[in-house]
């Protein structure tokens, strides 16, 4: 067996590497305004502000960057303890709310739209005894799921 420098054993996929967090970059059109709306609409408080944004909430972190890195319209799912009072927080402070709380499989989650149609996915631990809801995708169409257990599109007539 070979290990390279990397910690990877030659002709494994196995590694040694211990992973830290993860920090989105997300492409906002003003920077200034966007660190606004992430500190008074989300509850972030800004790390820092040069030729980029850091702005983070517990062990959650964004960069925000105008005009270069990212791509307009990105989501990001996060983690949070309690969907439900974090839906309640944003109702009070104006958050655009794309999505109320909805149970999945995977999560009980809401989506949260930044100014420049970022999407963040907020999710806690899915509600066992309550229906999973209708998913809205990136275009806004909502999915319904089936008793059957697949996805649909939802008819718009």
């Amino acid at each position: 067996m070979h290990v390279l420098p990397s910690g990877v054993v030659a002709g494994s996929s196995h590694t040694r590497v211990t992973f830290g967090g993860s920090q989105p970059i997300l492409h906002v059109s003003d920077l200034q305004a966007s660190v606004d709306y992430y500190v008074k609409a989300l509850g972030f408080k800004v790390d820092f502000v040069e030729s980029i944004a850091s702005v983070s909430r517990g062990r959650c972190a964004f960069f925000l960057v105008q005009g270069d890195q990212g791509h307009p319209g990105s989501w990001a799912w996060v983690g949070v303890s309690d969907v439900d009072a974090l839906h309640l927080e944003y109702q009070a402070s104006g958050a655009k709310i794309r999505q109320r709380p909805t149970n999945f499989q995977w999560a009980c989650e809401m989506q949260v739209e930044d100014l420049d149609g970022n999407v963040l996915r907020f999710g806690s631990e899915p509600k066992p005894h309550e229906r999973f809801g209708p998913w809205r995708d990136m275009r806004g169409d909502l999915w319904v799921h089936t008793a059957e257990g697949q996805w649909i599109r939802e008819d718009r007539s």
